[in-house]
């Protein structure tokens, strides 16, 4: 589980393909001091981290290549890391749990509002003043339509993530407010269309 509040940033290293999958070299910072097996979650994706010389590493699944946005980073991307939130931490953002539901694009830079798109079938999770991760970055949603929405970003926001290097069309993670969907996948039985 995370907070969606950005604290550290990793640059990738490597991402090798294999049969499995694929191994993730990141290079972080020297206070981002892990365990072995501690999840972190990576642009918003959850990943079992191992220490390594250079940095970390982390093994990617195929499932997880193809509904993120990992497997097309390049060498030298900085991503936004956050550690798993502990028992007694603040819950400064949102319950974020890494599980990326899909991938959308950043379509404009209105000011400080930044929009991006989702997949249409998502529409009914994305309400004014409700909660989304970008790239793991916990944001307020503002001026939802059927297709895409906003959030308005303070520069401390733009400093501390990736998010002020975004240029439009470009990818990112997305993740629904998880009691939105609990909510959704309860309800759905009881309304008919």
């Amino acid at each position: 589980m995370f907070t969606g509040l950005i604290l550290h940033n990793g640059t990738i290293a490597s991402l090798d393909r294999h049969a499995d999958g694929a191994r993730l070299r990141l290079r972080v910072p020297p206070e981002f001091d892990l365990q072995r097996g501690e999840s972190v979650a990576v642009n918003g994706v959850c990943l079992t981290m191992l220490p390594d010389a250079d940095g970390v590493i982390a093994d990617v699944s195929h499932e997880t290549l193809a509904r993120t946005t990992l497997g097309s980073l390049a060498e030298g991307t900085v991503v936004n890391l956050e550690r798993a939130l502990a028992i007694g931490d603040r819950l400064g953002g949102h319950l974020v749990q890494g599980h990326v539901d899909c991938a959308g694009r950043l379509t404009a830079i209105d000011g400080g509002i930044y929009r991006w798109s989702f997949p249409p079938e998502y529409a009914e999770l994305v309400v004014p003043k409700g909660s989304i991760a970008v790239d793991g970055v916990s944001l307020t949603i503002v001026d939802p339509d059927a297709s895409s929405f906003g959030a308005a970003l303070i520069p401390e926001t733009l400093r501390r993530t990736n998010i002020g290097a975004t240029r439009i069309g470009d990818a990112v993670n997305l993740e629904f407010d998880m009691i939105a969907k609990h909510l959704r996948a309860l309800v759905a039985p009881y309304i008919r269309k």
